[in-house]
């Protein structure tokens, strides 16, 4: 079964196993996929919450739940949705356009 996740939903993924450098862990992340898309696929593009406060221009910093984070843009990735444990929330609106033009920015030519 295909089940509905949408944009902006924050959801609890186990993103192991890894390799090298990729994030790890089961942890939040932030699905960015279209809606269109989501609906669509089996799959879902997400971007991880991390507890590592760095300074880089691919990081959002965020606050869920009284949690301080950031949302690690530099390690944005497919998954099927049998990874998504179970939803956690919502992006807050005041933080969608910032994710919005992180993506944007990411995805640009240079």
């Amino acid at each position: 079964m295909n089940k509905l996740y949408k944009k902006w939903e924050i959801v609890l993924v186990d993103l192991n196993p890894t390799k090298g450098a990729e994030i790890a862990k089961i942890r939040l992340c932030l699905i960015v996929s279209p809606n269109a898309v989501n609906t669509a696929l089996s799959t879902v593009i997400v971007v991880p919450f991390t507890s590592t406060i760095k300074n880089y221009p691919t990081r959002l910093s965020t606050n869920h739940k009284g949690k301080i984070g950031a949302l690690a843009f530099d390690q944005i990735k497919t998954i099927d949705k049998g990874r998504i444990l179970k939803k956690d929330g919502e992006l807050d609106k005041g933080q969608r356009e910032a994710a919005n033009t992180l993506l944007q920015i990411l995805f640009s030519e240079e």
